[in-house]
């Protein structure tokens, strides 16, 4: 039946195209690394190994003390297998709350502490990745960097059951670690505050602040970072710029160099303060 044939080798060719699809294996490979990204493909996500990580200090992060000594506190509780908490990084941009997350898991990577990145786009996939890793022996950070969407999102809800909400219970080898430059995630409007309601002295805000606060109160811990005065900005500069270099007995010159840096960038930060040492530091070897 050449009909018949035909229908059978279409289908052979359609399973092999399938095939090239999944994954080589479905076991992730967790001796390839200490730090992951979670990967969408059209079958499903899948964890690629980072063998290079971007490696932070703990010590070159300055004028955060307090926000390094809670989240140091609370993942060494998670590492040592104590209760500890989810964290909420949020605040000014450029104020370390990325390179917080990543010093505080190389400072103990060594003792079982794993990294997994997941974009926000794929957040609808926790509970697959959830899954995967619940039984593992490993303690792991679900690090979300710079979050920050609308209550529409799929990623919104899996995020918000996976902190706590869902029927099946969190594993407690996991973590989630989120930054973002919203204290609530999610933008905030006017007339939502305006809906809010005073009942005999009790304040009964509008559902749509309600659902606003109700992700960012599901982690346990929240980090609030501010922007840098001219003095911290500064001492932050002359850090680098002895890391990366040397430091200039007159410290006049490098002083104004990083106020008209910081002034072009509009902002005094970790991030500015960083950028600029480098570009300062570059130029003195040439």
């Amino acid at each position: 039946m050449p009909h018949l044939e035909t229908l059978l080798e279409r289908a052979d060719r359609l399973l092999s195209r399938l095939e090239a699809l999944l994954p080589a294996s479905a076991e992730p490979p967790w001796e390839a690394a200490m730090a992951f990204r979670w990967r969408a493909t059209p079958v499903g996500g899948r964890l690629v190994p980072v063998t290079h990580p971007h490696r932070v200090r703990l010590a070159d992060l300055k004028h955060i003390d307090e926000q390094k000594r809670i989240i140091d506190r609370n993942t060494r509780q998670f590492v040592e297998g104590r209760p500890a908490n989810n964290v909420l990084l949020t605040g000014a941009r450029g104020t370390g709350k990325s390179s917080l997350v990543k010093a505080v898991f190389h400072q103990y990577a060594k003792r079982g502490l794993r990294l997994i990145e997941i974009d926000k786009t794929h957040l609808g996939d926790l509970p697959e990745l959830v899954e995967l890793i619940h039984d593992r022996p490993e303690r792991f950070i679900l690090f979300c960097d710079d979050l920050s969407f609308a209550a529409e999102e799929p990623g919104y809800q899996a995020l918000k059951a996976i902190l706590d909400g869902s029927i099946a219970s969190v594993a407690d080898n996991m973590l989630v670690y989120a930054t973002s430059n919203r204290r609530h995630l999610m933008p905030e409007y006017f007339e939502e505050n305006a809906a809010t309601r005073h009942v005999e002295g009790e304040v009964h805000p509008a559902e749509a602040v309600e659902e606003k606060i109700s992700l960012s109160e599901r982690f346990g811990i929240w980090l609030s970072f501010y922007p840098f005065d001219q003095d911290e900005y500064l001492h932050i500069v002359e850090h680098w710029v002895g890391v990366l270099g040397r430091l200039p007995e007159d410290r006049t010159a490098l002083h104004r160099a990083a106020l008209n840096w910081a002034l072009g960038r509009g902002a005094r930060s970790g991030r500015v303060a960083w950028q600029f040492a480098r570009d300062w530091v570059g130029q003195q070897k040439a």
